[in-house]
């Protein structure tokens, strides 16, 4: 199945100082998160990328182009051949099977602006899946697949909770505190991205508009937009504080997100009591057939 990756916007919050790299261009040890993004699909076998470019675009060409798979595969150095040769004998690769297509849609255009640019390269796929760059989870990719591919849905999405450290505070008409309580006790639902589609989702999208409310609006209207309900890990790197954390992560050998190396993805124990709740949102409560509230995240 093909994967559309919106990898073009500012991330105006990620930057300290000026770069002309985008945000997905940014590193979790050895590698960028863009190929973090790219390794979870790969991992569930989709392997057919298409890449939404728009600032720092040669960056990430740049990337691709010059790839070195000996950055995060084990290899045997071989001395000899020709003066001054070398033989590397890889053990394993990363994107030897990939086929990654890169589509200039704009500096500043939408994510639903975007999937417009690309329209050509999926419209006759019977579903494709989209999702931003920047993102990383282990949800369950072939269970979300399967719930949607057997629904009438035009778009599904990841819904999360809420990741804010912030607090919402209650009070009377006198300005007196009823309450303090932290937005992820909140009864809400994030956006989390991970979409699955279906072509019909360009007969709601429209110039100068976003994917998210817009397109997703007339499709909710329809009763035709799905949500997966997910509380193990996800994590979108949106600031500093978010990488930096993902770093430490990565440092510690705790990267639930990295399914294709299970030295790294086996999680924390607190971890596996979330995954427990996984469920698809469906009408009659987890699990049975309907739609949760969604909170869209601005992107």
């Amino acid at each position: 199945m093909k994967v559309v990756l919106f990898c073009g916007g500012l991330g105006m919050r990620m930057r300290e100082h000026a770069t002309s790299a985008p945000k997905p261009m940014n590193m979790i040890g050895d590698r960028p998160l863009l190929w973090h993004v790219m390794r979870y699909y790969a991992h569930f076998g989709h392997t057919e990328f298409i890449l939404c470019l728009g600032y720092g675009a040669a960056a990430v060409k740049e990337y691709f182009l010059r790839y070195d798979e000996t950055q995060s595969n084990d290899f045997t150095l071989v001395a000899g051949g020709t003066a001054g040769g070398r033989d590397v004998r890889m053990h394993s690769t990363d994107i030897t099977d990939w086929t990654v297509t890169f589509i200039d849609t704009g500096l500043t255009s939408t994510i639903g602006e975007r999937l417009m640019r690309v329209r050509a390269h999926v419209e006759r796929e019977e579903m494709f899946l989209a999702n931003y760059a920047d993102t990383l989870t282990d949800a369950p990719l072939d269970d979300m697949i399967e719930a949607f591919r057997g629904s009438d849905s035009v778009a599904s999405m990841l819904a999360v909770p809420p990741v804010s450290t912030h607090h919402v505070v209650e009070m009377d008409g006198a300005g007196r505190v009823t309450g303090v309580r932290a937005v992820a006790d909140l009864m809400q639902w994030e956006n989390g991205g991970y979409f699955v589609l279906r072509p019909e989702i360009f007969d709601a999208l429209r110039e100068g508009e976003d994917l998210m409310p817009h397109a997703f609006g007339r499709v909710l209207a329809d009763g035709r937009l799905m949500a997966h309900r997910y509380t193990g890990f996800w994590r979108a790197a949106d600031t500093f504080k978010d990488r930096a954390e993902l770093e430490e992560m990565f440092h510690k050998g705790q990267c639930p997100w990295m399914l294709w190396d299970p030295l790294r993805s086996d999680p924390p124990a607190a971890s596996l009591a979330a995954r427990a709740d996984t469920g698809i949102a469906r009408p009659n409560g987890r699990g049975s057939a309907a739609r949760v509230p969604v909170v869209a995240i601005p992107r």
